[in-house]
């Protein structure tokens, strides 16, 4: 029996701080697509390309393709030294923080003078931080033999030094010891939108493309 007096308990109600706990995005996203437009390679033909991203542990793919190879094409009469590919790339990632912030890697490979495919270029460039369209020129290399022996017997076999793994391309362990020469260049084309990184506290806006590193807003950087 209800006491004189007595008021009925509150139901249905959530305090407003849970309710901006329960609101808030706890992950950001990263979309990216756009294409790998062109290579450049001087004395190669009949090129095909093959990329991949290399991401952080905190990353995680929710749509899209992580790697892809294109089809071959060769050199034109209006583009004589000009490798066109305009090969599609498309791709969104999940994260609770930009540490590991995904690199696109880039492998490049032909036909020899005895007719067996080998790797003409190696390349990896990062994802751009700042919204919007972006194109990059990565300069592409190879592995070298050691010796002249080794390189005769790697040409005449048709077996050049490449990487099992393209990733490593984009992680720095052991490269130190690696032997690469320069040759050629790829160009990518990129359209990024970000999601909710301000509300984490990430500012990533095409003002600081001047230099284009991930400022947590909360440092009070002025803008220009």
């Amino acid at each position: 029996m209800a006491t004189a007096g007595a008021r009925p308990l509150a139901t249905g109600r959530v305090a407003p701080d849970a309710m901006a706990a329960a609101g808030s995005p706890s992950v950001f996203l990263l979309a990216v697509n756009g294409q790998i437009e062109s290579g450049q390679f001087p004395g190669f033909d009949d090129l095909y390309c093959k990329f991949c991203f290399v991401y952080g542990q905190d990353w995680v793919p929710t749509a899209g393709l992580e790697e892809g190879i294109s089809q071959i094409t060769s050199k034109s009469d209006v583009a004589p030294t000009t490798l066109v590919w305009n090969f599609p790339i498309d791709i969104t990632f999940k994260s609770t923080n930009p540490s590991g912030w995904p690199q696109i890697v880039v492998s490049v490979y032909g036909p020899d003078f005895f007719g067996n495919d080998v790797v003409r270029g190696y390349g990896a460039v990062h994802v751009p931080f700042t919204p919007g369209r972006h194109t990059r020129t990565i300069a592409m290399f190879v592995p070298e033999s050691t010796s002249t022996l080794q390189k005769f017997t790697s040409w005449f076999t048709g077996r050049r030094p490449e990487f099992t793994d393209p990733r490593v391309v984009a992680q720095g362990e052991g490269r130190e010891v690696t032997r690469v020469r320069s040759q050629g260049f790829v160009t990518i084309s990129f359209n990024v939108v970000t999601k909710d990184m301000k509300k984490l506290g990430y500012d990533v806006s095409p003002s600081d493309m001047q230099s284009p590193s991930l400022v947590p807003v909360t440092e009070g950087i002025p803008k220009y």
